[in-house]
């Protein structure tokens, strides 16, 4: 895969490791004023078990992402990439749609993207 493309992916494969340490481990702290106005503070905490499952799911994106980085084959390599940033397009578009309108331009802008890069500049 070009450079371009690649560096796209890891970017979408960091964004979606940060987003998995949220949810995760910091619902309480950085959940919170990344959702500020979408959740009342009162659900934090008892969504925190939520958020950790959500926030695996979302490092299992950024794990298949980071695989695409090191196959050396070149067509799976693609593939796999392909595979997951799509992954990320549709999850990001349903978050449009079922949590906030600001999930669309940094969750699924940068994997449509990275999706376009894969497909026409590699």
């Amino acid at each position: 895969m070009e450079i371009i493309a690649k560096i796209l992916i890891g970017f979408v494969a960091l964004e979606h490791l940060y987003i998995m340490y949220m949810e995760m481990f910091a619902w309480e702290t950085l959940g919170k004023k990344t959702f500020r106005g979408a959740l009342p503070n009162n659900l934090f905490t008892p969504t925190k078990s939520l958020a950790a499952n959500q926030g695996l799911y979302n490092g299992f994106l950024a794990a298949g992402l980071i695989w695409s980085l090191i196959i050396t084959d070149e067509i799976w390599a693609k593939n796999i990439a392909l595979f997951f940033l799509i992954c990320v397009v549709i999850a990001g578009i349903y978050g449009t749609f079922t949590a906030a309108k600001k999930i669309f331009f940094v969750q699924a802008v940068p994997a449509i993207l990275a999706v376009l890069a894969v497909l026409f500049l590699s």
